[in-house]
């Protein structure tokens, strides 16, 4: 009447509902329940460290970044001052010679 394949395919499709059944069952239970609730309370813990941490970082870039930037401009402040200075010394160099 069936051969071994169908009787094979028939045993393998009544396996599946048999496992799939359980499964169910046992992913829908209290215990499986408060595996879950933990799992997603650690993730939610580990996300809010991550967080913290990247705000941590963020803020010491920019306190990095304002630092940075501070100090080229006082370079370029004493760079200006330098070029005026020089430009002062050259005129009046310029001028002893024409006195001379």
């Amino acid at each position: 009447m069936f051969s071994d394949s169908t009787w094979k395919r028939i045993g393998c499709f009544v396996g599946g509902v048999l496992f799939g059944t359980a499964g169910v069952k046992i992913l829908a239970s209290k215990d499986a329940k408060k595996v879950y609730t933990n799992c997603t309370a650690a993730v939610l813990r580990a996300k809010d460290c991550a967080m913290k941490t990247a705000t941590l970082v963020q803020e010491n870039a920019e306190d990095i970044l304002a630092e940075a930037q501070w100090i080229n401009e006082k370079r370029a402040q004493e760079e200006e001052m330098k070029v005026q200075e020089d430009a002062v010394q050259e005129d009046g160099a310029f001028e002893q010679e024409e006195n001379i």
